[in-house]
């Protein structure tokens, strides 16, 4: 199998209402073609199944950064969903993945409704 290479793997939520934001800053900050990308229901909050996902990006892709972005009103987080619990959530996953790869960049960032990407450190 021919190995081929991208520089990251985002990972965000499915939820409509914030593909157009999303392809529009992932357009800007990593350009087309650039990147995996996995839009699943809850962004971080099934990590077990997130991590899978980034090992074999890691393994087929030779990813070397990680950007995982959780948004306001996510209904996989329901009445959890706090701004508080999504930003230790990523912080969560920002860990286990600089455990399983060392060497790997991680961004974390909060997606508001109105389209603006707030990091999270």
């Amino acid at each position: 199998m021919t190995k081929h290479a991208t520089q990251a793997i985002v990972v965000h939520c499915m939820d409509f209402r914030l593909q157009k934001f999303l392809d529009d800053w992932l357009q800007r900050e990593l350009g087309h073609g650039q990147y995996d990308r996995l839009s699943v229901a809850g962004g971080v909050f099934d990590l077990d199944f997130v991590m899978k996902q980034i090992e074999l990006s890691h393994r087929l892709h030779a990813i070397g950064r990680a950007v995982l972005i959780n948004h306001e009103d996510c209904g996989a987080y329901g009445m959890a969903g706090t701004a508080e619990r999504h930003a230790a959530d990523l912080r969560r996953a920002r860990q286990q993945v600089q455990s399983a790869f060392p060497d790997m960049e991680v961004d974390l960032y909060y997606l508001h409704l109105d389209g603006s990407f707030e990091p999270v450190v």
